[in-house]
């Protein structure tokens, strides 16, 4: 099952749009101020959650007096709790069994949330969740396994491989640009950036390790 959240971050309405018109969504869930883009556009979320200390209260009046059967189901935390409002809207996604999350309006301004929202990716790939932080320019995964990329499916011009563990050992890449075999990627380096897809299908695999892998566009 695939899951939509819209975060309060950074948001080009018109990619937003357009992304949510390629996929088919069985959930979606508005963390905190990424209801305002539901409402602009007509649009009612499944669940909007968060402590709403940043939502518009106009906003969210008018979700609440929708009538029962379009009323999202509304679940507001106090604003001191542990998580961000974007790690329990991707808890709300996987305990309604959703599998793969696509996560929008996760980057912005706010480098520290865009970097907790890294850290969220590892959440839900710890529980087998597929999940992705995505704009108008990248697309972020992180993988403790191997993957292939298709070159005519890829986002963007450029793969980057971070580690997000302090080694990702027996790294080995073919079908890109800059291949390697057997390679012990480490932290504080920045060797796995900007590498470019040159086969029809690019292959990733490890032994060990967690990576970041980030597609972007220029």
């Amino acid at each position: 099952m695939q899951s939509l959240i819209i975060s309060g971050g950074s948001l080009d309405m018109e990619f937003a749009l357009s992304y949510i018109r390629k996929y088919s969504f069985h959930i979606t869930v508005a963390a905190d101020r990424g209801m305002d883009f539901f409402y602009e556009h007509k649009m009612v979320p499944d669940y909007i959650v968060g402590d709403f200390d940043s939502a518009d209260p106009e906003v969210l009046q008018n979700f609440r007096n929708l009538n029962e059967e379009q009323r999202p189901e509304i679940i507001q935390f106090k604003p001191e709790k542990d998580e961000t409002d974007t790690e329990l809207a991707i808890r709300i996604a996987i305990q309604h069994g959703c599998d793969d999350i696509h996560l929008l309006g996760a980057m912005g301004s706010r480098v520290d949330h865009m970097l907790g929202n890294l850290h969220l990716l590892g959440a839900a790939m710890k529980q087998g969740v597929a999940c992705r932080m995505v704009d108008k320019n990248n697309r972020i995964r992180m993988t403790c396994q191997g993957m292939s990329l298709r070159r005519q499916e890829q986002y963007g011009t450029y793969v980057s491989l971070l580690p997000f563990t302090p080694l990702v050992k027996g790294l080995t890449l073919t079908g890109f640009k800059y291949p390697l075999k057997d390679y012990t990627l480490e932290c504080y380096h920045s060797l796995g950036v900007s590498n470019e897809i040159i086969a029809e299908e690019a292959e990733i695999s490890f032994r060990e390790g967690v990576l970041l892998v980030v597609e972007s566009k220029d």
